[in-house]
């Protein structure tokens, strides 16, 4: 699990050189990342990483998020190189509250992914199919938390393996376990047991991915 402590110095010491190289504090790290200070500072105090904000700050310089968090080491904090795949990050879609779709005419950044992160994703084959939006809502908690990235691989357009999958419904756009009903419904079934499952006719659902790995600030 990264240390938000060295997260942040890598940031403080990425503004530095941006800033001609003067001291730079926690506030300058707030605004870069567009999080309220105090907000900052009660992430410091709980070792939460705020990974969605990071994941911007990254796409925007064009720097490894895997560098950033997992100090893998590159020549150039700028470096795009066969090193890096790179995936489409929808950063103005949230899983599970509704509303979005996830395709290629809605906006998103890039986000760079270096070896070891795709490999945990499947692989170069598969990375071709992978894009990243984020979740809203504590219906699958423990598994996934409000906040977090997810990461999406579009290969798979059915439910016949078990798993998390993202579906669009006419009441917008889920993130649930799903199973099959005989009668031609689908159950979108929460991790949280607080939530009842919910019955959709399968004609109105569309399986737009499963979910195959997460970026979480839970700890």
């Amino acid at each position: 699990m990264p240390n938000i402590f060295d997260v942040l110095n890598k940031i403080k010491d990425i503004l530095s050189e941006e800033v001609g190289n003067r001291k730079v504090f926690d506030k300058d790290v707030a605004e870069a990342l567009d999080i309220n200070q105090i907000t900052l500072a009660t992430m410091k105090n709980r070792n939460k990483i705020p990974y969605k904000e990071i994941l911007e700050f990254c796409a925007k310089r064009k720097i490894s998020i895997n560098w950033l968090l997992f100090d893998q080491f590159v020549e150039s904090l700028q470096a795009e190189t066969d090193k890096f795949a790179r995936i489409n990050y929808f950063k103005d879609i949230y899983a599970s509250a509704g509303g979005g779709a996830l395709n290629d005419e809605e906006k998103s950044e890039p986000m760079l992914l270096d070896e070891e992160i795709v490999a945990r994703l499947g692989g170069v084959q598969s990375i071709k199919h992978i894009q990243a939006i984020n979740v809203l809502g504590d219906s699958m908690e423990p598994t996934l938390y409000s906040g977090d990235v997810v990461f999406i691989n579009q290969e798979y357009k059915n439910a016949l393996k078990s798993g998390i999958y993202i579906v669009s419904t006419p009441a917008g756009l889920f993130i649930k376990r799903l199973q099959l009903k005989s009668n031609g419904m689908v159950a979108l079934v929460s991790d949280n047991e607080s939530y009842a499952l919910e019955l959709v006719n399968a004609e109105n659902v569309e399986i737009l991915g499963k979910v195959v790995g997460k970026l979480s600030s839970n700890i």
